[in-house]
């Protein structure tokens, strides 16, 4: 099963499961976790090829959708389910192969489409980079985009001189990635979809293709904010995430 992390004791409330976006891991959540696991148990994941889960050679969404199914069956069969990203993908994914395992969805910055970028140029830096250092701040990951090191850097075990990401399937496996596979199935439940106002990873041209595949679909956006909004506006996604939720 996914390595996880476990806040909060259980209560009326279903369990929250987030899933992290490519090159994340579930310690990016421990803020926001924490925080709302003073109502609820918050189950936070590393998804598979990144954390301290396991690294495999196939990383595709019904894989995903399937590890975390299993980490939702074992905590009691159903929940509420948080995913960005890639990790939005994933919980997609599992929502219409596992519709009776979701209470409610929300899907962070990201459209069950394929999308033409690729993460190719982040993945290769990180490939470039020399882990002989004595601490992540002496990390020199060759990337322009500082806040993007520092998010990379976070998933370097500096004792061991290794990342915690396995760079190879990632890199085979990017074209997936970056894709939606054909999925059967629809899921009726409560879905939000939640968007930063500054991204173009959710448009109004992929409205259709939501609405096909999760029919009570809602569109929001958070002020201010890009691609990493919970990152970047933590309280405000924060208090959307219970407002949905509860």
């Amino acid at each position: 099963m996914l390595h996880h992390l476990v806040y909060g004791d259980e209560t009326a409330l279903p369990t929250l499961f987030i899933g992290h976006g490519l090159f994340g891991s579930a310690r990016n959540w421990n803020v926001i976790a924490k925080r709302l696991s003073d109502s609820r148990r918050v189950v936070v994941i590393d998804q598979r090829n990144h954390g301290e889960s396991a690294h495999t050679a196939t990383h595709s969404y019904p894989e995903m959708a399937a590890d975390l199914a299993e980490v939702i069956t074992e905590f009691g069969g159903k929940g509420d389910v948080v995913g960005h990203s890639m990790g939005g993908k994933a919980a997609m994914v599992m929502a219409l192969q596992y519709p009776a395992l979701v209470n409610r969805l929300l899907v962070a910055d990201i459209a069950p489409v394929t999308y033409t970028h690729t993460q190719m140029d982040v993945l290769n830096a990180a490939r470039a980079t020399d882990l002989n250092v004595d601490s992540r701040s002496a990390l020199n990951i060759p990337i322009d985009d500082k806040a993007v090191a520092a998010f990379l850097a976070q998933s370097v075990d500096v004792k061991a001189q290794k990342w915690l990401l396995n760079l190879d399937t990632l890199a085979v496996e990017m074209d997936k990635i970056i894709g939606f596979p054909q999925t059967e199935g629809t899921f009726t439940g409560p879905t939000l979809f939640l968007s930063g106002a500054n991204s173009d990873y959710v448009t109004p041209a992929h409205r259709p293709a939501i609405k096909e595949l999760f029919s009570d679909a809602k569109f929001a956006k958070l002020p201010d904010a890009g691609h990493w909004l919970h990152a970047e506006k933590p309280r405000e996604f924060e208090a959307t995430v219970r407002y949905f939720m509860d």
